[in-house]
């Protein structure tokens, strides 16, 4: 069944090529762009409607999507629990916690500490979650009471994790807090997007998924410039496994450099590591195609290969000795591939899927493994087969269909 699905969803890809436009652009800021690259940006505005846009969460991505949506003609508040930060932010227009160097479009305001009122949430066309999955679920029960639910602004989540509670994605705390309803047409980005580089306009993609198409598609409309290129889908469950996932493995990734092996492990990694993840994800109940796509391989392949990356980060002081607690702790940003270890063990236990990277990898991390010792044992391995997809399983998403009234 699972086979079935995954080549109808190649033929529907095949049989539905790519529409090739004009790129829909708007009037940027007086930003300073970076163009590196030399391609030429088209500068017209098409006669669309400007959106009002309320970005939740003031980090380095929260930040740099509200510096994107702000330079693309949009009218941006973003929200940060620091009333410092907002005060700075308002008066400089530089955001003084993360990318203090750039100087952030004129077209974004700062809001808070308080949470935004239900008046101001009314007002918006789009909101954007940028904040760490285990504290989506707070925000949402806050936010649920403010929401007009006859006509509810477009959600956009760009959080990957998992919560390790629950062990529920995104997805599914959006269902619990706001209702099937909202669940059903939200909207989540996901890809090799650093945003170091998005804000100098570096030539990036992203995945942009719903379960509903049209809610997608509104959503890449939103995003989508020549420097910021978006593809829709409509396998929220994969894209967010894919998201989270893949923390873990840069964390394994890092390990391994810091450990002092070179390219072909790196790659063996990498490799292995997509085995896995669609291995689980498939047994999940996700299309193993997504995990091909710009939120499966290619953001595995960014996280797993830079050194700029906070989860490569960690995994490499790892595999040079350092302890854990020293590494959260000076760290400077939130690692979210240490909390998803945590709730993916769960997740793999209960699926009864093979994971022997991200088994070492918890270890590691929760029960005090060494890394070399871990390290030894995953080489030891005996051989296996390369390719082996479940062919059942798939009941975490349709517990999560159900509750979203969408039962096949």
């Amino acid at each position: 069944m699972l086979l079935t699905f995954a080549l109808s969803s190649l033929r529907s890809a095949v049989r539905k090529p790519a529409l090739v436009g004009p790129p829909r652009l708007r009037l940027r800021s007086k930003t300073c762009l970076v163009n590196p690259t030399g391609f030429k940006m088209v500068s017209q505005q098409h006669d669309e409607s400007k959106s009002k846009v309320l970005v939740f969460g003031a980090g380095n991505f929260g930040s740099c999507l509200a510096d994107h949506l702000g330079d693309s003609s949009h009218t941006v508040y973003m929200w940060s629990r620091i009333g410092e930060l907002v005060k700075h932010f308002n008066q400089y227009h530089r955001n003084p916690e993360v990318l203090k160097e750039h100087e952030f479009s004129e077209s974004i305001t700062a809001v808070g500490p308080e949470f935004p009122s239900a008046e101001m949430v009314q007002s918006m066309d789009v909101l954007l979650f940028a904040i760490p999955t285990e504290g989506v679920r707070e925000t949402l029960t806050t936010l649920k009471p403010t929401l007009d639910v006859n006509r509810p602004p477009l959600l956009i989540f760009v959080n990957k994790g998992i919560e390790i509670k629950t062990r529920a994605l995104t997805l599914e705390i959006i269902a619990d807090t706001c209702g099937p309803e909202i669940a059903k047409v939200a909207t989540f980005i996901s890809g090799p997007s650093f945003a170091a580089e998005i804000i100098k306009r570096q030539p990036t993609s992203v995945s942009v998924v719903s379960l509903s198409a049209a809610h997608a598609e509104r959503a890449s409309q939103l995003f989508h410039q020549p420097w910021f290129r978006c593809y829709t889908g409509e396998d929220p469950i994969g894209v967010e496994l894919a998201g989270a996932l893949k923390n873990v493995y840069a964390i394994a990734a890092g390990m391994a450099a810091g450990l002092g092996f070179e390219n072909n492990t790196a790659a063996m990694l990498i490799t292995r590591g997509l085995a896995e993840m669609t291995r689980i994800g498939t047994a999940y109940g996700a299309s193993p195609l997504t995990f091909l796509t710009l939120a499966g391989v290619g953001d595995l392949f960014l996280t797993c290969s830079s050194s700029t990356s906070r989860n490569y980060t960690v995994g490499y002081r790892l595999g040079k000795g350092d302890k854990l607690d020293h590494i959260i702790k000076t760290l400077g940003s939130v690692a979210e591939g240490v909390t998803t270890a945590k709730g993916l063990k769960a997740i793999v236990d209960e699926l009864g899927v093979a994971a022997p990277i991200a088994s070492a990898v918890y270890d590691v991390l929760y029960e005090e493994r060494a890394v070399t010792e871990r390290a030894n044992e995953l080489l030891s391995l005996p051989p296996i087969r390369e390719l082996d997809l479940s062919l059942e399983g798939g009941k975490p998403a349709k517990r999560l269909m159900h509750k979203l009234g969408l039962d096949a």
